[in-house]
């Protein structure tokens, strides 16, 4: 009963950020991708949201649109990330706007990263919506490839984590550079990585084969943990997240957490 009771009350359409519009349960209430460590099954999470023309079914990433984007080079300076944003007064998190794209040469297939205060802005622009919120260290072309291609890039990500456990941070780094992240965004989630040993290890080393999920829909402890300790600056330095993109994950969240983003221009 407590597990229906969640799932009833987390069961929203993917709105706006500002003022989701909640709409008939006719899709699973969770988004994502569950896989066997999710610990859910597919009733309970599905890459979708809402209803029929007004639900939100996410972009499929083929091989071919993934290809595509590694096609396109950035022509921005990427953020200097040499200094720990962890270890300094942590960044306001950007909750506002979007991050576009917009083409600087479509025959030479580059581009540039700007914040708009909204969609409309940002198509008035000619730019095309990449994420929700400000562009940051992961809003790169290069690295939607990594985190569309990537269903379960949390296992990853930790992986590479506990390869450094014996190592050094720049082992961490080049692993994650490893999965096709670009520098800057390699070193936001190895910056994450150790803030979250830092504050959550304990908690973590029982739970590494451990489900996501609880038995109720909630996050594990470990995950938790890293969401409260280190989430905010990783949301604020690193601009894209699999929930602000419109991607489903291993890790299920409420369809009001997620921004119904379209990446199929």
């Amino acid at each position: 009963m407590r597990r229906l009771l969640l799932f009833a009350l987390v069961a929203m359409a993917c709105g706006t950020r500002t003022a989701p519009t909640p709409v008939a349960v006719c899709a699973t209430p969770l988004f994502g991708r569950p896989v066997m460590q999710s610990g859910l099954t597919a009733a309970e999470c599905g890459p979708s949201c809402g209803c029929a023309d007004g639900g939100f079914t996410p972009t499929e990433w083929t091989e071919e649109r993934l290809s595509r984007l590694l096609t396109w080079r950035l022509v921005d300076a990427p953020p200097d990330l040499s200094s720990d944003p962890y270890a300094q007064t942590p960044p306001p998190v950007a909750t506002e706007g979007v991050c576009g794209v917009v083409v600087v040469d479509a025959t030479a297939r580059t581009y540039r990263l700007q914040t708009f205060s909204s969609d409309a802005d940002a198509t008035a622009a000619g730019a095309k919506v990449t994420h929700a919120d400000g562009c940051g260290a992961c809003s790169t072309l290069a690295d939607l490839a990594v985190y569309g291609r990537e269903v379960d890039l949390g296992r990853k990500v930790q992986d590479c984590g506990v390869k450094a456990l014996t190592g050094t941070f720049e082992s961490n780094v080049t692993c994650l550079e490893g999965l096709g992240f670009t520098p800057a965004c390699a070193r936001i989630w190895a910056y994450n990585t150790r803030a979250t040993r830092s504050k959550c290890l304990a908690t973590c080393l029982t739970l590494l084969e451990a489900p996501y999920h609880q038995s109720d829909g909630g996050l594990n402890a470990c995950l938790e943990c890293d969401e409260r300790e280190s989430g905010p600056v990783f949301k604020a330095v690193a601009g894209r997240t699999r929930r602000n993109t419109g991607i489903p994950s291993a890790i299920c969240r409420p369809c009001a957490d997620v921004r119904p983003i379209s990446h199929d221009w």
